[in-house]
């Protein structure tokens, strides 16, 4: 939750007592386990443009439909757009409920390669870039990103870790999260400070990260997929979600987001999209309650 510059003290928000439950990050503050990403936001990395006032819109009514976890990063951009000036435009002074999390790690240059990870020396600078960006005094939930866009890198990552626990503890940043790690490496940030969000792959076609997603149920750590629609090698194609879908009714997205939180108390969704349509499908997900036979066929892999 990021409060306004006049008020930096963060406030537990109140949760809608229907949709997918809530979770506590860190056992402090309260959000719906169905947030939202704002990758797509400024449109693809390398075009076309995308649209500013559509962009706001879709914020805006997330917001509307109860969303009160939204994650971005400095890094989110397109030729032409920022999410980070997209939240802010759509937002500022943003509600006090709302947590904005954003990644710093990787380094991507204005052509949109991603070149390098950042190193220790640099990470004080994406951190103060996103506080610019979003114009707060504080950061509500910082994650390191380990690795560019594959798969994760398994380097110790204790030194820039601790980069980000003292800027923890200036009260530049109020929680920490990892993202794209192992379980080695959750476990080395963890010795060093406070972990309470992990931003991983993780979806029903691919769950090769199932003992890490139990691990942080057990730990009392968010899980938070990334590509939980299908992404990258993994399509969203499976005949079992294509049934599951037809019985209750869904989309298969809203079938492969259901599962994710029925799979474990862990899991925050946060799907992204830069469209109205899309957005009203993916909250909807919150809604849909799958039962024992629907994940017996879905299936629970890794």
């Amino acid at each position: 939750m990021i409060a306004s510059p006049n008020d930096p003290t963060p406030h537990p928000g109140p949760v809608s007592a229907t949709g997918p439950g809530a979770f506590a990050l860190g056992g402090t503050v309260t959000v719906p386990r169905l947030g939202f990403g704002a990758m797509q936001l400024p449109g693809r990395w390398s075009g076309p443009a995308g649209d500013t006032k559509k962009a706001v819109a879709v914020t805006r009514r997330a917001v509307e439909l109860g969303v009160r976890y939204i994650d971005t990063a400095a890094f989110y951009f397109s030729p032409t757009h920022r999410a980070n000036d997209l939240l802010r435009e759509a937002l500022f002074p943003y509600p006090a409920d709302v947590v904005i999390a954003t990644k710093v790690g990787p380094l991507r240059d204005e052509t949109g390669e991603m070149y390098a990870e950042a190193r220790p020396d640099q990470l004080r600078a994406e951190v103060e870039r996103n506080l610019e960006d979003l114009r707060v005094d504080a950061l509500d939930l910082v994650h390191l990103r380990v690795g560019r866009l594959g798969a994760g890198i398994a380097d110790p990552l204790g030194e820039r870790f601790e980069v980000l626990a003292a800027l923890r503890e200036e009260g530049l940043i109020r929680q920490l999260g990892v993202s794209n790690v192992t379980a080695g490496q959750l476990a080395e940030a963890r010795s060093i400070a406070p972990v309470v969000a992990v931003q991983n792959r993780f979806g029903v076609l691919d769950q090769a990260d199932s003992e890490l997603v139990d691990l942080c149920a057990d730990a009392g750590i968010a899980y938070m997929p990334f590509f939980a629609l299908g992404g990258g090698h993994t399509p969203l194609d499976s005949d079992g979600v294509r049934t599951v879908a037809a019985r209750h009714g869904a989309t298969e997205h809203q079938v492969a987001l259901a599962w994710g939180l029925a799979r474990s108390s862990s899991v925050v969704q946060i799907p992204g999209t830069a469209s109205l349509a899309h957005l009203e499908e993916n909250m909807a997900a919150g809604r849909l309650e799958l039962d024992e036979e629907d994940m017996a066929l879905l299936g629970r892999r890794g």
